[in-house]
């Protein structure tokens, strides 16, 4: 299969250790989409957080369990916008933390601007991960925003982190 917007139609499988993040939260659904919302909100205050990595964004999901059980477009979760932080960073008011569970995780590149990530979820969820021979975990998906990430630009490019089992 061929997917314009991916380099490789295959993961990589990546181990992490926890990782922690500060950032800003909303509750969405994917038919109410307030991600373009939760970022507005994010990018003036980001220098509040004292974090390891300016350049490295992070765009999590928390699904319930079961969430790609029974998918429907309207089922609420949970979008974060963020930055890792160390150990003993402190929270800044008005912020709120999530951590990043330890664990396995396929990592896909999408290439290409925002309106073509459908067709990279689209393969992951519908193609790789039934055929995959892995579960999903329940822990939160993240997106890694990183210096080649360009929002809405034909040439961005960003990492796509699913958790497995």
């Amino acid at each position: 299969m061929t997917v314009e917007s991916l380099k490789s139609t295959e993961p990589d499988i990546r181990t992490t250790p926890e990782i922690r993040i500060i950032g800003l939260k909303l509750d969405m659904s994917l038919a109410n989409n307030r991600v373009a919302e939760l970022w507005q909100s994010f990018m003036p205050k980001r220098h509040l957080i004292n974090t390891v990595s300016p350049e490295m964004m992070y765009s999590i999901a928390e699904y319930d369990e079961g969430y790609f059980n029974a998918f429907n477009p309207t089922t609420s979760f949970t979008r974060w916008a963020g930055l890792a932080v160390s150990e003993h960073e402190p929270v800044p008011e008005g912020f709120n933390e999530i951590r990043l569970g330890a664990g396995k995780y396929a990592v896909f590149t999408h290439y290409g601007a925002g309106p073509t990530a459908r067709q990279t979820f689209m393969h992951i969820h519908g193609n790789w991960m039934p055929k995959s021979g892995y579960g999903y975990d329940n822990r939160p998906f993240f997106e890694l925003l990183g210096p080649k990430y360009k929002n809405n630009d034909p040439s961005s490019e960003e990492e796509i982190w699913v958790p497995i089992v």
